[in-house]
């Protein structure tokens, strides 16, 4: 049964804590061009960190600025925590390998083996701690399909703070025990849009039945922050902070590679806000920018909600309300709709700007799938490799196996890396709609994204 297993690349390779790294990465340091700044919509001149700290703790939104400092020490107190679920292992799918009769070399790093089960930990940790450490008392976000929402709560539960998450409404109505978690670690979760706020109440007046969007939820998480004493409001994707918390995922995976003597042919992950593919990309792409090694970096995104492959390269605001700054990225345009997917936490309109700006730059490619094919290569994944995945990460899967399949063709060996980046046990309304064929794939036509691309700011 075990014919093919190489006894020195072990199932599961563990780090110790000592190897754990002890700095963050930030990729900007060593990108030869720059993401375009964040501008302000009222002087449409790039924003200060005086004109952040409103919204953002102080040392957040000079991390959300910096692009010169390649290395950003993770605090003490930070790490303890980590130490709690890191290293997180980076997984060989030997069985998986054997079941597609691949040349290949599937990898994996396994992000769900937290409360939270997934990635966002790692972030959600370090904005609470400086949040603490700054004297606020209470956070806002949004959540999508429930991961972010989950993993601030832990982190506020660890800080003592109060926390308020808006929960995209069909992502509250399909999956409550992710809202039944955030409330165990004492966050108040509201469905989005609301009437809770301004943004909410203009959006519900013009469509009572708004399913929500991670674009509505963020307005108002902003909103309340905005007008609530001592508090702060925090992201858990997009933001080039939050790429820089996650880097810890590439950098824990490049270690544990080394160890094994392999590099990655490809690297992929799964593409929603860009956080957790930023993550474990980082110190892949930073080798092929600096001219070390050419691995090819690939996103996997919806078809429902295709920001990279067919959106457009332009400012936009980051929420529906247009509040906030505006990034230049890959996006649907604020106003999109996204169809009501299962992969809750792959349904913003927008691209991380970092990612928007190497994708333009021809640094990495990308790649859209339908829901169904995302849950057929989810099914084949548990079944081999025991672990129920979640549907966001589920796309990250349907690449691997798609390149795994190529090598086969080819005949030739391949060294594949991927981000599992969580569980699905809170997403079991999903396996069963595709197990009782109930699931439906829905393309938006060429007509529905020109909702989106005109209301787009005309900012050159």
């Amino acid at each position: 049964m075990f014919e093919k297993r190489d006894k020195k690349d072990p199932y599961r390779i563990y780090l110790t804590e000592n190897e754990m790294p002890k700095a963050w990465y930030n990729l900007r340091a060593d990108m030869k061009e720059k993401p375009e700044p964040l501008i302000n919509p009222q002087t449409l001149k790039p924003v200060s960190i005086k004109e952040l700290t409103p919204i953002f703790c102080d040392e957040l939104a000079k991390q959300e600025l910096d692009n010169e400092n390649r290395f950003i020490n993770i605090p003490d107190e930070v790490l303890e925590i980590y130490k709690q679920y890191r290293p997180s292992p980076l997984c060989r799918a030997y069985e998986l390998e054997k079941a597609l009769d691949t040349p290949a070399k599937i990898y994996y790093k396994f992000e769900g083996n937290n409360t939270s089960g997934s990635h966002k930990l790692n972030s959600a940790v370090a904005q609470a701690y400086y949040a603490k450490e700054q004297g606020i008392t209470s956070l806002t976000t949004e959540t999508g399909a429930g991961q972010w929402g989950t993993a601030l709560s832990m982190a506020c539960g660890f800080f003592g703070m109060d926390l308020t998450v808006y929960m995209v409404k069909v992502s509250f109505e399909q999956k409550p025990f992710r809202r039944n978690i955030i409330e165990t670690f004492g966050g108040k979760v509201i469905a989005s849009p609301s009437n809770t706020t301004d943004a909410g109440r203009k959006i519900l007046s013009a469509d009572p039945e708004n399913s929500g969007s991670l674009g509505t939820a963020i307005s108002e998480a902003v909103e309340t922050a905005l007008k609530t004493p001592n508090t702060r409001y925090v992201l858990g994707s997009v933001l080039n902070q939050v790429v820089l918390h996650q880097s810890i995922i590439g950098l824990e995976a490049a270690t544990a590679l080394k160890q094994l003597e392999v590099y990655p042919d490809v690297v992929i992950g799964c593409a929603g806000g860009g956080s957790n593919l930023a993550g474990l990309i980082a110190p892949f792409m930073g080798d092929k920018i600096k001219g070390t090694h050419n691995p090819e970096i690939i996103a996997i995104e919806p078809a429902s909600c295709p920001s990279l492959t067919r959106g457009k390269y332009s400012y936009d605001f980051c929420d529906t309300g247009k509040i906030t700054p505006m990034a230049k990225m890959y996006t649907l345009g604020c106003e999109f709709k996204p169809s009501k997917n299962h992969a809750g936490g792959l349904r913003y309109h927008g691209m991380s700007p970092i990612l928007s700006k190497l994708y333009h730059d021809g640094y990495m490619i990308a790649k859209s799938v339908e829901q169904t094919k995302v849950f057929e290569a989810a099914k084949l994944f548990a079944k081999y490799e025991t672990i129920l995945p979640a549907p966001e990460s589920a796309h990250a899967i349907k690449g691997a196996i798609d390149e795994a399949l190529k090598a086969k063709k080819s005949g030739k060996e391949k060294v594949i890396l991927f981000g599992l980046t969580g569980t699905g046990y809170f997403d079991l309304a999903a396996y069963d709609a595709f197990n009782n064929g109930k699931m439906n794939d829905y393309i938006p036509t060429d007509e529905d994204l020109e909702t989106g691309f005109n209301a787009l700011p005309d900012i050159k």
